[in-house]
């Protein structure tokens, strides 16, 4: 499966300034599959170790940290003759092995020939928690679940990703083209973008083991909460975790604790919810009291909670095939927080990560609030086909953006100052909307 990542991992080998790579993400986003057909296609050869699978492998770093002498033995352990230029060396589930993490350091002082990646699934806690990390002598990547386009790409639509990125014009989309795009998102909102759930869809088309995958995904994830965190946060992390599909199937979709148990309070939750955070197994939007940079200033402690991978929401949910892919019931499921979660994912996926919502002292809501890098836009989401908003018209009165944007089951136009971009093209959040405010 071709991951838009893989350019990202080209420009880093390419780089003559390269630091040793830190590749995260959820667990079973791809990470290792990834770096194994990088080294594959770009090196003669690869040195992989996994400390998770392998944990002796870790006394391979006690002592002193030289990586002349970790590479020796590295040479040693896995019986292969390991040569600077041509060979990756791949430190999985590093997490697992700190003098591995710390090793990394020195890598970049003294040994800056090798080229060295590292991946891990919990590397966030161990940022969020303090542990000894190398900052400023790694470069870091992040992998999330494949995107739209990218899941296009794996069921062999690679014509309709060109046509989507080569798109300049605001121009309806002709009409057989729309509804095909529009019928794969709502393919996407249930299979979502797990790399062994499309794969499944891909070799079988059977939404029934799609589904199965899925279940068995999220019996994994069930599982690690009891394997890696603390004893008095496992309680607390399934009960977030298991509260995010009722949360957001409200009509107001902040997140409350009260609504996990009676009287909760958010400190009794609190780490759990850092857990869940820094495992990338869930994207906060914080709630905005103003709409301007840097917007993390602007944050009010107010938050809505989304998965990090739609199709997982709609299995966490149990929401059935024939809701989503029948003609007439169209995205309106499950409150439209699945087309939500799926707009999140995108903008996440493709870079837009600084993202919140805002609300009025009455009850105008914006679902999302973007800095597209050049300026903050407004950006609504509706589920089905009626582009009508209020909390638009509230919101533009108020601070008189640019541009004013919406991703619905509508074709492609812009009416004025108001573009409206298909669910399928909201990967193109970005291009789209810087071009036409520069134009105006």
């Amino acid at each position: 499966m071709k991951r838009t990542l893989y350019k990202e991992l080209l420009l880093w080998k390419d780089n003559p300034h390269r630091k040793p790579l830190v590749l995260r993400g959820a667990r079973q986003v791809g990470k290792t599959h990834l770096l194994e057909s990088f080294g594959k296609s770009e090196f003669q050869q690869t040195a992989y170790i996994n400390f998770e699978e392998d944990p002796e492998a870790g006394e391979l770093f006690e002592g002193r940290l030289d990586p002349t002498g970790i590479v020796r033995s590295l040479s040693l352990y896995l019986n292969m003759e390991i040569e600077a230029s041509h060979t990756l060396i791949i430190l999985d589930e590093i997490q697992h092995c700190q003098k591995a993490i710390t090793a990394l350091k020195y890598f970049c002082e003294q040994a800056p020939e090798y080229t060295v990646a590292a991946a891990g699934s919990h590397l966030g806690i161990r940022m969020r928690e303090g542990a000894s990390f190398p900052v400023g002598k790694v470069d870091f990547l992040m992998l999330y679940p494949m995107s739209f386009p990218e899941f296009l790409n794996a069921c062999g639509k690679e014509r309709l990703v060109d046509f989507l990125t080569g798109l300049v014009r605001t121009e309806s989309i002709p009409g057989p083209i729309h509804t095909e795009l529009m019928d794969l998102v709502k393919t996407y909102l249930f299979v979502g973008g797990m790399p062994e759930v499309v794969n499944t869809y891909i070799e079988t088309s059977n939404f029934e083991k799609v589904r199965r995958a899925q279940k068995g995904l999220l019996i994994a994830f069930a599982a690690d909460f009891s394997k890696y965190a603390t004893a008095s946060d496992i309680p607390k992390i399934h009960s977030i975790w298991d509260s995010v599909p009722n949360q957001l199937a409200k009509a107001n979709k902040k997140f409350m604790y009260a609504k996990i148990r009676a009287g909760a309070r958010s400190r009794e939750y609190e780490s759990g919810m850092s857990w869940l955070l820094g495992c990338g197994l869930l994207h906060r939007v914080p709630h905005l009291t103003n709409p301007r940079r840097p917007l993390c200033h602007y944050w009010d402690g107010g938050f809505k909670i989304y998965f990090f991978d739609v199709g997982l929401l709609a299995a966490k949910a149990g929401i059935p095939a024939e809701s989503l892919l029948g003609k007439d019931r169209m995205l309106v499921e499950f409150n439209g927080a699945l087309a939500e979660n799926f707009v999140l994912q995108e903008l996440i996926s493709h870079g837009l990560e600084d993202v919140g919502y805002w609300t009025s002292p009455g009850n105008a809501e914006v679902d999302f609030v973007v800095d597209n890098g050049h300026e903050i836009l407004p950006l609504e989401v509706k589920a089905g086909e009626n582009p009508k908003s209020k909390s638009l018209k509230v919101y533009a009165e108020k601070y008189k953006p640019d541009l004013i944007t919406r991703s619905t089951g509508l074709n492609l136009k812009l009416n004025g100052d108001i573009l409206n971009l298909p669910l399928y093209m909201i990967s193109q959040y970005r291009r789209m909307t810087i071009r036409l405010v520069n134009e105006t």
